[in-house]
């Protein structure tokens, strides 16, 4: 059974952490901090994401499952990526979940911390990465500027 991602002091402070580290471009290449618009509050929230590439194609993972930023960017359509002092909008394309087996099989083995958090391992069936998308969506992004 999968952990259940929760919110708390510390959490708070680790995201504070990677965040002030992405935006001066320490750490992982594929972390990037996201800005999304509330879909209620139309106020801009910022959280760090990692970012899956291949070639040109990228895309974003829901590694602790459908939070507020997952909703928000549904809601809006278009996110902001930021890393290393450079930003750009991009619209984001949530992937069916056949489409996203292979991008959750890259996740789990590049970002082995959020291993805990999925129903799957890297032995798993393609089916059971299917069923993994609707707790763990994955979008495509495609720069808007």
């Amino acid at each position: 059974m999968a952990k259940t991602y929760r919110m708390n002091a510390g959490t708070r402070v680790i995201n504070r952490v990677f965040h002030t580290m992405t935006r001066l471009g320490v750490g992982k290449g594929y972390r990037y901090n996201l800005t999304v618009r509330g879909r209620k509050t139309g106020r801009s929230y910022s959280t760090p994401v990692d970012v899956m590439s291949d070639g040109d194609e990228r895309w974003l993972v829901a590694a602790y499952g459908v939070s507020d930023w997952v909703r928000n960017a549904r809601a809006a359509g278009q996110v902001g990526l930021g890393r290393g002092g450079r930003s750009r909008m991009h619209k984001v394309v949530e992937l069916g979940p056949e489409e996203s087996v292979p991008v959750l099989r890259q996740y789990l083995r590049e970002v082995p911390v959020t291993r805990a958090y999925f129903d799957v391992t890297g032995e798993s069936s393609d089916e059971e990465f299917a069923a993994e998308a609707a707790r763990h969506p994955v979008f495509r992004l495609e720069p808007l500027t």
